[in-house]
């Protein structure tokens, strides 16, 4: 009998009829069951009369399963295997925790520290590789990163295979995908979880020559059913339906209240869904969104938006440490820093990207290969310093634009003072309990004890300069 790990893949490969269409003629899936549990799963065609079901165990003990299907040489066939305890990093997939933050399904906190990479996983091995040697010194433990391919500037290269059968650029068959290209898709997203970095996919985006911004509603529906059925049990996946959602016209919001409803209901994971903007927000208070994936340059109101959703933010894109022309893409080093530190001081999550020129136009925003700039030491300091706070997270405690602070209330404060930089400032912490203080330099990296203990209303001696922040932490 064959073992997987808990939170690990069982795939199930069956033989059977190649002949006609076999994309929209053969219906497989299987029923897999543990004691009274029953989950259905569904399958796919991956070319060359080879059929896979694929299923992500989340219960130790021995799985049966049986397959469903229209064909009667895929249907009725049984079997069984053993779900092992998981073992190494392997912590399961990612979950929302107490409403606003994220934790691994053994209960294990996960703080996203993310980057955007668009199409890194669109550029050929040679540069793949490098991108993926990069993450694995970086500070990222999340990628967002494009399912098709993106033309956009410094991004005009045709990609190594496209997502339908065809002839390229002329005639797509949109009623046949192309196995190798998902085939490669998931050799990344392998390659991401062995470094313990979530996939954090993005299903459609506006940036487009190909006609996959604009495929007719059947063929979007055919798309997200496969994808999903290929996918769903890798345990590092995250679904976002868009890149900026609200460029692609052709798309209503009624197409994204239904793109949602596909994946919510033929997920057997349930992994977390998102929707990226531009300007105008989706709803993301509607209950197949687990979490806001934000585009926002003002950081300033990341408290704002969990207060008023009450689930996580994650700005994943507040734009881009570099040079090129555009303003979202110039950030200095300590401006991508800075919002950062706005961004989880509120008790949110922020995103990187670079946009850096290169004579090769491998920018790591759209291409991956290097990293060039200076946050991200900066971005892994912070990493250190919001994985030492509470296990539980830290919740948005206000105080406006000048000065913001999360904390867990008796326990830990966190403030940060961003572009400002008094000499001395007042706090009030509760009365009955002691704290030891900290002053961070966010810039430099370094933690500077506060002799003495604190309570009540006090003043404290601050640097007297930018991009500072204090942490109070119960005795």
């Amino acid at each position: 009998m064959s073992s997987v790990e808990k939170w690990d893949m069982f795939e199930l490969d069956l033989k059977g009829p190649s002949d006609g269409n076999p994309f929209l003629d053969v219906e497989i899936g299987a029923t897999f069951a543990l004691g009274d549990r029953r989950t259905e799963v569904t399958g796919f065609y991956d070319g060359k009369g080879m059929y896979r079901v694929r299923f992500m165990p989340d219960t130790v003990g021995t799985w049966t399963y049986k397959t469903l299907s229209n064909q009667n040489v895929l249907s009725g066939l049984e079997g069984k295997f053993e779900c092992t305890e998981a073992a190494g990093d392997n912590h399961g997939p990612v979950r929302v925790f107490d409403a606003i933050h994220f934790a691994y399904e053994d209960g294990r906190p996960y703080r996203p520290v993310g980057t955007t990479c668009y199409v890194w996983n669109h550029q050929g091995d040679a540069l793949e590789g490098e991108t993926l040697k990069t993450l694995k010194a970086a500070p990222f433990n999340k990628i967002r990163m494009c399912v098709f391919p993106k033309h956009y500037d410094f991004n005009k290269n045709e990609p190594q295979y496209y997502p339908f059968a065809g002839a390229a650029l002329t005639d797509w068959d949109y009623a046949r995908f192309n196995p190798e290209f998902f085939a490669h898709l998931e050799s990344r997203i392998r390659g991401l979880m062995n470094l313990g970095i979530e996939a954090d996919l993005i299903l459609f985006h506006p940036y487009d020559r190909w006609g996959y911004s604009t495929m007719s509603q059947e063929t979007d529906d055919l798309y997200l059913h496969y994808i999903v059925a290929r996918l769903a049990a890798f345990r590092n996946v995250w679904w976002s339906f868009a890149n900026e959602y609200d460029l692609m016209k052709e798309k209503t919001s009624l197409d994204w209240d239904r793109f949602f409803k596909i994946v919510w209901r033929n997920d057997h994971v349930q992994h977390l869904r998102s929707i990226h903007n531009c300007r105008g927000f989706y709803d993301h208070g509607k209950p197949w969104v687990t979490h806001c994936s934000v585009q926002h340059h003002n950081l300033d109101l990341v408290g704002t938006w969990i207060n008023q959703y009450a689930k996580p933010v994650v700005v994943d894109e507040c734009g881009y440490e570099g040079n090129i022309r555009h303003n979202w893409g110039n950030l200095t080093p300590q401006e991508m820093s800075n919002r950062f530190w706005l961004g989880f001081a509120q008790g949110g999550y922020v995103g990187h990207g670079e946009t850096y020129l290169h004579p090769e136009d491998e920018l790591w925003w759209s291409k991956g290969g290097k990293l060039y700039g200076q946050s991200p030491q900066r971005i892994a300091f912070l990493r250190s310093v919001i994985e030492d706070a509470p296990a539980t997270g830290l919740r948005p405690a206000g105080l406006g634009n000048v000065t913001v602070c999360c904390s867990k209330t008796g326990e830990y404060y966190l403030y940060y003072f961003a572009e400002r930089q008094p000499a001395e400032k007042s706090f009030t912490l509760p009365e009955e309990r002691k704290f030891r203080a900290e002053i961070i330099d966010t810039w430099d990296m370094t933690i500077t004890p506060v002799p003495g203990h604190f309570s009540g209303t006090f003043r404290l001696e601050l640097p007297g300069k930018p991009y500072v922040a204090v942490r109070f932490i119960e005795n």
